[in-house]
């Protein structure tokens, strides 16, 4: 049985890089383009691991993130933040919200993958 990726933004052409690259890989991917829709899809499928954008529709990617983590039978779920909001703290503020790792775009192919399998092996 393949690892479920949760993959959160709200543009397609990130979710289709990442869809792509994981998919490649051997992950089954779900996706979602909001923040609610988010955490809705997170209690609903539990996946492996979640891959959480900030800038979204509605609730951003920090109150999506701190939504799941407060979930009991969410919390243990890996969680990075992969965004392109990387300013100076950002990657503070997104581990404060109970992200596990924080990733910048645009990313390494080889290092996003690298990171994926550090949290689901």
């Amino acid at each position: 049985m393949s690892r479920r990726i949760l993959v959160v933004d709200d543009h397609a052409d990130n979710r289709r890089i990442l869809r792509d690259l994981l998919g490649s890989a051997g992950f089954e991917i779900l996706e979602a383009t909001t923040g609610e829709e988010a955490v809705s899809q997170a209690e609903a499928t539990v996946p492996d691991l979640i891959l959480m954008d900030i800038q979204l529709p509605g609730i951003d990617g920090y109150e999506a993130t701190r939504r799941i983590k407060a979930n009991p039978a969410l919390r243990r779920i890996p969680l990075i933040v992969v965004t392109s909001y990387a300013l100076s703290g950002d990657d503070a503020k997104a581990l404060a919200a109970g992200a596990d790792s924080y990733v910048a775009k645009p990313f390494s192919p080889r290092a996003m993958l690298a990171k994926v399998r550090e949290y689901l092996t």
